[in-house]
């Protein structure tokens, strides 16, 4: 009997609050919230939206901040130009993001889809806002929603639509800056239309999209789309600190005038429900559809400053906290967790600071002997490559530091392109007389628009009969 108790008190949890029975959408209609968490998060989403929309017009070196243009192999990430030499680093870079998201989410929950997600600060920061603004809150929603199409609702619905798309517009615009660089959007809007009406027709297309998302489609990106909320279930446990419902303060639910009716603080006055933007009731416990936005818990605290109830009652705490009031946050696994991170960010950082704008290796050409240049000189034949990890032209040269003797370029240029690769061949010509051992340590001098990048420590092979008659002498 109490298993049977326990299956009917977790029925919530065999559907998604949005959906019915019948597989028919529930619009959610939540209240606009406030309180310190919806102004922390405000705030805190105002410098994220600034930094969405603003880092594309920052340059350093005349370059983008940021460019991700995959396509084109132009990446560059807080003024550092990447290619596909950097290959290793990105690899190095995403398992450490993958890691750093299971140990907050062991930790602190699901914080980075209330706090940093864009699809939760797009829609409660700025599409909820915009639809409180021209409709009113949740009530007044409803009461438009089912009137008929008179001229006050089709205003409402025109500026309400036209203001989401125009920010969805901006807002594809903006990622494409990011790809293409500030400069390249601002050229292609000042061009006719003709010359890119594919990519026209592209934004037009992923504005849509944006738009729909926002529009239409809203909490159900979380509930259906995005695996995050499911994958919750494996990465929490009773010591994770998530949005909580403390049911030993809280039960059993009621309103009563007397001290001693037995009642927990909980008035049942649904305020957490009416706010959450999933449509979830967080007092049934932790549940996939919880985003953790912290609307629930200004609403508890609102009502339990009028009922003259210590607040908190709806909190961040882990289940652990809530059952025997002790809060761990250093457990095995987020110790474990941390480890890793730590290693992996270690790892990084000297990768980091060991790359440098070019990358070369010189070697004498494997199974090639000395040469007989001239009657005086003989030759040694060396690979030279040289990576360029700039966004500039560069020209490259070659010159022998340690002793007297000319450098020929063989079917080279020298000039690295932009994240190119010179791959060239060079002889090194000494007179024979000045060859005084089998294997003459030379170094090679290697500059980059005239700036000295590197000097290599290379032998110069010499005739064996060279060697045996200088040292008889």
């Amino acid at each position: 009997m109490a298993e049977l108790n326990k299956q009917d008190t977790e029925k919530f949890r065999d559907s998604i609050a949005t959906v019915t029975q019948e597989g028919d959408r529930i619009w959610v209609y939540p209240k606009k919230p406030k309180g310190k968490f919806y102004n922390a998060r405000t705030l805190f989403s105002m410098v994220l939206l600034a930094l969405l929309y603003g880092l594309p017009f920052v340059k350093v070196n005349g370059n983008p901040l940021i460019l991700l243009n995959i396509l084109e192999r132009q990446i560059i990430l807080f003024g550092v130009p990447f290619g596909t030499h950097d290959f290793h680093l990105f690899v190095v870079a995403m398992i450490l993001a993958v890691i750093s998201i299971f140990l907050f989410t062991v930790v602190y929950g699901r914080i980075f889809c209330g706090w940093l997600c864009p699809q939760t600060i797009f829609m409660e920061m700025v599409y909820r806002r915009i639809e409180y603004w021209v409709e009113g809150d949740a009530n007044k929603q409803k009461a438009l929603n089912k009137m008929s199409w008179t001229g006050e609702k089709i205003f409402k619905k025109s500026l309400k639509h036209g203001i989401f798309y125009t920010i969805a517009f901006i807002t594809a615009n903006t990622f494409l800056s990011y790809i293409i660089g500030i400069d390249e959007l601002f050229k292609i809007m000042q061009d006719p239309i003709s010359e890119h009406a594919t990519g026209l027709l592209a934004i037009l297309i992923f504005s849509g999209v944006f738009y729909f998302v926002f529009a239409f489609f809203r909490e159900q990106a979380c509930l259906m789309v995005c695996p995050y909320g499911r994958l919750q279930g494996v990465m929490l446990d009773e010591n994770s600190i998530v949005i909580s419902y403390d049911h030993k303060r809280g039960e059993p639910r009621g309103v009563s005038k007397s001290e001693d009716s037995g009642l927990g603080d909980c008035v049942d006055c649904k305020a957490c429900v009416q706010v959450c933007p999933t449509g979830i009731d967080i007092r049934n416990g932790t549940q996939l559809e919880c985003v953790n936005c912290t609307a629930c818990i200004d609403a508890c605290d609102a009502t339990m400053d009028k009922i003259k109830k210590p607040r908190g009652l709806i909190r961040y705490a882990s289940i652990n906290e809530i059952e025997n009031g002790i809060r761990s946050l250093l457990t095995p696994r987020s110790i474990g967790y941390t480890v890793v991170i730590a290693i992996l960010f270690t790892v990084l950082g000297v990768m980091m600071s060991a790359r440098g704008d070019f990358e070369l290796s010189i070697l004498r050409t494997p199974g090639m002997m000395y040469q007989q240049y001239d009657s005086l000189h003989i030759s040694n034949l060396y690979d030279f490559v040289l990576t360029n990890k700039t966004f500039d032209k560069t020209p490259a040269t070659l010159e022998l530091e340690n002793m007297e003797g000319k450098i020929k370029v063989i079917g080279s240029d020298m000039i690295a392109q932009p994240q190119g690769v010179i791959e060239a061949k060079f002889m090194i010509v000494i007179k024979e007389a000045d060859i005084k051992q089998l294997n003459t340590p030379i170094t090679i001098v290697v500059k980059a628009d005239n700036k000295i990048i590197d000097r290599i420590k290379s032998n110069f092979l010499g005739k064996i009969e060279t060697f045996r008659k200088n040292r008889k002498k």
